[in-house]
């Protein structure tokens, strides 16, 4: 008895833009990725696997992201859980916050992987609307979800985090794990320190979000290690048209200050919702 196509599919794996079936040509690599081998300071041999090399990969890496998104209409990155299983009431609110963003005129970036993330590509696909997945080279292999309409897999992280922002509008935070916190959290410094104005961080969804706010209030703020002040950088919502409304609110104040519309233009064919 012949044994199922799908039993005898080799196994695929990505290193940012090159696919890999069957396995790494050099063993050594094997389970480990490009970013974990940059921050390993154990030594290696070879031209290829010194920092020097590895400079011009990461420059590499920005030009390829840069070239493919600067021509993005305007854009908000949504984060969340790629564990949401598709039966969550989240993954539902992610397909309804695509779909609102879609026509609002913004363009959708996630990770480009599963759960809370697909959700969001899939509410943008959906409703018409500029789906971007940009993913991440991972111990376990995780391709871009099928809603995906532009994507692209990067090596590094911080060249990943860099498109995120640069790119972007605005944060949504669907609930999520280790890697929604890290988003959440660069996205709150670059705000703090004024690296980026203007930028609302939007945490969706106020019965998971709850205790991490009032955390920050009743710890951070009480022993003055963050200021009263950045409480308000953080906006909580379980509406989507309220995250909508704030994230146009952004845009106008953004125009108002700099006397220039916001960057990016709408989504060809979408006029944005009335706030």
């Amino acid at each position: 008895m012949s044994q199922p196509e799908d039993d005898r599919r080799r196994p695929i794996r990505h290193r940012g833009p090159i696919t890999l079936r069957g396995g790494e040509p050099d063993p050594r690599n094997a389970g480990t990725t490009t970013d974990q081998r940059l921050l390993d300071r154990r030594g290696d041999s070879g031209f290829v696997h010194t920092d020097p090399w590895r400079v011009l990969r990461i420059q590499a890496e920005f030009v390829e992201g840069f070239g493919l998104l600067a021509d993005l209409p305007r854009a908000v990155s949504v984060f969340g859980s790629a564990r949401t299983p598709r039966d969550s009431e989240y993954y539902a609110t992610g397909v309804q916050l695509g779909a609102a963003l879609a026509d609002a005129g913004y363009a959708v970036i996630t990770g480009g992987g599963p759960g809370a993330m697909e959700a969001a590509n899939k509410g943008a696909c959906d409703a018409g609307g500029m789906s971007v997945g940009l993913g991440i080279e991972l111990p376990f292999e995780q391709e871009l979800n099928e809603w995906v309409d532009v994507g692209v897999l990067f090596r590094y992280f911080f060249v990943r985090k860099t498109m995120f922002v640069k790119y972007a509008q605005a944060f949504v935070i669907l609930p999520g794990g280790f890697g929604t916190l890290d988003e959440l959290f660069e996205a709150l410094t670059l705000v703090q320190t004024r690296k980026v104005t203007r930028f609302p961080v939007i945490l969706f969804g106020s019965a998971y979000w709850s205790g991490l706010v009032d955390w920050i209030r009743d710890t951070m703020v009480a022993q003055g290690t963050v200021g009263p002040n950045d409480l308000e950088l953080l906006h909580v919502t379980d509406s989507v048209e309220e995250a909508v409304q704030l994230i146009q609110a952004a845009d106008a104040a953004r125009e108002q200050h700099t006397g220039e519309p916001p960057s990016g233009d709408p989504v060809p064919g979408r006029a944005p919702v009335d706030g």
